[in-house]
Formats: structure tokens, sequence, C-alpha cells
């Protein structure tokens, strides 16, 4: 206990220290909200990934799909490094850069209503964006509580609160630039506990093979006379594993938090070697959190919740409790380091989304439209100032609404994901992608995606969840692409002129 306490109490040390050395560079608007579009390649990389990849995954989505799927569910953590790292950053990160540079947007609602010329979408996206991220801090919260009460046998209320109080300092004192900055700290603890935790399961479990060979003997769910589909390529369900492969991979692509972390990279350059980076990061933390997961079914049977459901979230806690405590205290760490990254990432984007596009909606609708000097330059410093006060704020408000669902959190983490995740991709990634390579996407596209993004995915939730949470978020992304090509081609076309001085930042 006295090395989990240590090692735990070094590691906050240094992330609020880091929040405090970075304090200077948060005092204006874009300072806090994009480190002054200077991030070089690394911290990007290792930002991208550490939002990406929190205790939703290392404990709930590693413990559900690996009880469900077996070793299969490794798909999903290659999907994601392939998809979700690799493909993002090759199809959005340069002319996300160059766009958000030109247009001057600071966040994913501004891109929307700057693109399209309408302050309504504007507005409504903030609120989406807004409402959506806090199921998805509710489950990370409830993700990293469960597994400190675990290894320290403290209360899941208390762990819930330690942890947003901490988050919140930071965040407040150094903005994106402290975010990026411990992100990568807390990257190289995930690279380095990831392999350590494997292979430590694998070790007690006998050796890979020998591991494997349990797996391949355990009877198929529904038939105790089938054998093997633990331990087979695809698995026993491999739609629904598609489903969680989309889900999980291409959601990166249409959430605000994610793509953000593009508009603050230096510079082409740099993009090259941070999706690089970015990728290999994902290839060892994604697929080795899947790949462990896989591994549950040879540990206890998860115990069952009131309404007799498993308890799915209890299952990568249950694999690691048997470990020698120094490997715990690794494990504590790394899953700490995944969730705060993820957390600091998701209160900054709901605060200056809040502050910038609610607010503050004073952005010109294209860059060169306001004389220089109409705005006195010390009133303008003011105005800054204040916003990024409004900001600090905002992240003590959102972080206080997201603890009340932790605290008395409604559903699976993989649930909480599933509904965020597919009401924000299945309403921004369609018109957000194609908007910055097509010009002839309208505002009415727009909105109807918007709607239906949104809509299946509240619709699915209020009556009892037919479709499964998971796979709606799935269709609600892929569905959001044929929505925006046939509203626009049935749609008026914006203004020939404007989408042409948008897109002249690419030539």
């Amino acid at each position: 206990m006295f090395i989990k306490i240590l090692l735990t109490f070094i590691f906050l040390a240094i992330m609020v220290f880091v929040g405090v050395y970075s304090r200077k560079q948060a005092r204006s608007v874009d300072g806090f909200v994009l480190g002054g579009r200077s991030v070089g390649p690394w911290l990007t990389a290792f930002a991208f990934g550490t939002s990406y990849f929190s205790a939703v995954v290392f404990v709930g989505y590693a413990g559900q799909f690996g009880y469900k799927y077996g070793l299969s569910s490794a798909w999903i953590g290659i999907g994601n490094a392939v998809i979700g790292s690799l493909l993002a950053w090759l199809v959005l990160g340069k002319r996300t850069k160059l766009m958000t540079q030109h247009i001057e947007s600071r966040t994913m609602p501004d891109f929307f209503g700057t693109r399209f010329q309408s302050q309504q979408l504007r507005v409504v996206a903030s609120v989406i964006a807004f409402v959506f991220l806090i199921p998805y801090t509710a489950g990370v919260y409830k993700g990293i509580s469960t597994l400190f009460e675990m290894g320290f046998g403290v209360p899941y209320e208390y762990c819930v609160v330690i942890m947003a109080i901490l988050t919140a300092v930071y965040v407040i004192l150094g903005g994106y630039k402290a975010t990026a900055m411990n992100d990568f700290i807390q990257g190289i603890i995930m690279l380095f506990g990831i392999i350590v935790v494997i292979a430590a399961v694998l070790n007690a479990q006998g050796g890979f093979s020998e591991a494997v060979n349990k797996m391949a003997a355990i009877p198929t769910d529904g038939d105790s006379s089938q054998t093997g589909a633990y331990a087979s390529l695809f698995g026993p369900d491999p739609w629904n594993l598609l489903g969680v492969v989309i889900l999980t991979s291409l959601g990166t692509w249409g959430l605000p938090q994610m793509v953000g972390k593009f508009y603050s990279i230096t510079d082409e350059q740099a993009i090259k070697r941070g999706t690089i980076i970015s990728t290999i990061f994902a290839f060892i933390v994604a697929g080795g959190c899947y790949f462990l997961g896989g591994f549950g079914r040879l540990y206890p049977t998860p115990p069952t919740l009131p309404n007799g459901k498993l308890a799915f979230d209890s299952i990568v806690p249950s694999m690691l409790v048997t470990l020698p405590d120094i490997i715990i205290a690794l494990v504590v760490l790394l899953v700490l380091s995944a969730s705060m990254s993820t957390l600091a990432s998701l209160v900054l984007t709901s605060s200056s989304t809040m502050t910038l596009d609610l607010i503050y909606r004073d952005k010109k609708s294209m860059p060169g439209e306001v004389e220089e000097g109409s705005i006195d330059d010390e009133v303008a410093e003011k105005i800054e100032r204040r916003k990024v006060v409004v900001m600090r704020v905002l992240i003590v408000f959102f972080i206080a609404l997201s603890l009340l669902i932790a605290l008395n959190p409604p559903t699976f983490i993989a649930q909480l994901m599933g509904i965020s995740w597919g009401a924000l991709a299945g309403a921004f990634l369609a018109p957000f992608m194609l908007g910055l390579y097509w010009k002839g996407v309208t505002k009415t596209a727009v909105w109807a995606c918007f709607i239906w993004g949104v809509g299946i995915t509240v619709v699915n939730m209020l009556i009892g969840n037919p479709i499964n949470p998971i796979n709606c978020g799935a269709i609600a992304m892929v569905g959001g692409f044929p929505i925006v090509w046939i509203v626009s081609l049935l749609s008026p076309k914006m203004s020939r002129d404007y989408v042409e001085s948008i897109f002249k930042c690419y030539k």
C-alpha cells in the first residue's frame, strides 16, 4: 500500500506542477484552448492517443468486449490504430489544420458556424457537444474509480471526487499546453504499463500458449457442446464485433475533443511525424488493452447486478487483483494516466465550446472582414482575459455536472460511451469531414445530419435500446454520409464566392 500511495502521490504532484508551469501560456484564448497553435508532433500525437484511450477502454470496453468476443476483441484495438489513428491523421490532419487556421476557428461548433455561414448551426453544435460529452466524462470517472477502489480499498464516491478535483486543478491552471505536456508523461506510463500488465497476466496463466489453449476449451454461451469460439480469429459474433470496431474507430473522426488536436499542431511536417507516433501508440495501447481483456473468461465469472446482467466493469479489476502489489500500483498509474488525460481534454473542449460558441458569439464570418484597429487593443485584451475566466468557471461547472452522473451511473461504461459517441460522431462526422473536402455541402445537409445523429441515438435510448447502443452509434455515424450527400444535392447551394474563399487555404 505504501508503494501504491507513494507512486500515486508523485504522479499527481507532477501533474499539478505542469499546470502551474504552463499557466503563463494560458492567459489568452488561443493559448488556453489551442496552446497558441504551436504544439509539436510528439505532444500532439500523445495528446491524441491519451485522449482516445482512457479507463473507458481499459476497464469498460476491454472487460465487456473481451468477455463477449474472446481473443477476437483484439480486432477492436487494431481498428482503433488503423482507422481511428492512422487514417484519421491522414484524412483529417492537414486539411483540418489549414482550414481551421484560415477561418480562425477554435472549436468544432465554430467551424460549422463559419464554414456554413450560420450562427444557428454554431449554437446548436455547441449544445450537442456539451450535452453528449457529459455521459462520456461520467463513463471515464466510473472506470477509473472502479479500479481505484480495487487497488486502494477507497470507496468509489471518494475516488470520483478526488479525480474530479485534481483534473480541474491542472486544466484550470495551464489550459491546453498543460494538458498536452501531461498527456505526454501519461502516455509514456501507459505504454510501459500495458506491456508489463499483459506479461504479468499471461505469466499467471502459464504463458501465452497455455492461456490460448484454456480459452479454446471454453464452451460458447448458449451452446455447451461448442468450443473454440473464444480463441478463434473472428470470435463467436463477428457482426456485432464489426459494430464495435466502427463505433470505437470511426467515432474519433467526429469527436470535438479529438479533432481539436489538429487545430493546435505547428505545421504540416509535424502532422506527418505525428501520424506515425500516434499510430504506434494506438497499436500498443489499444491493441494491448483488448488483447488483455480477451482472456477475461479465464477468471471467475463477474458478479450479477440487481437487473440480472453481468457486472462487466468488474472483469478487468478481477484479473488484476491477484497480481503483485508493484504491478497493481503500475496499473493504477496506467489507468490514472489514461483517464486524467481524457478528462482534461473533455472538460477543456466543453468549457471552450460553451464560452466561445454560446456566451461570446462575436466571431466575424470570415477573417479580414473586421478592420484592423476597430477594437482598442486594451479592450480586446480585457475581453480575452474575461473569456479565459469564463472558461475556467465552466470547467468547474462541467466537472460538477458529470460528477453527479458518475456518482449514480445509469448503465455500463460501454453503454455510456455508445450514447455519447453515437450522438456526437453521428451528428458531426459526416458534415465535418465532407465540409473539408467537398465544396457542395449545404447548410441544410448539416442540419439534417445533426437531427439524424442525435435523433436516432436519443429515440433508441428512450424506447429502451432495441438496438444495442454500440451498434446504434455505428449506424448513426455511417448513415450520416449518405444523408449529407443526398440532402446537399437537393437543397439550395451556398454562395460560390464564399465557398471559394474558404477553400483557397488549400492552394
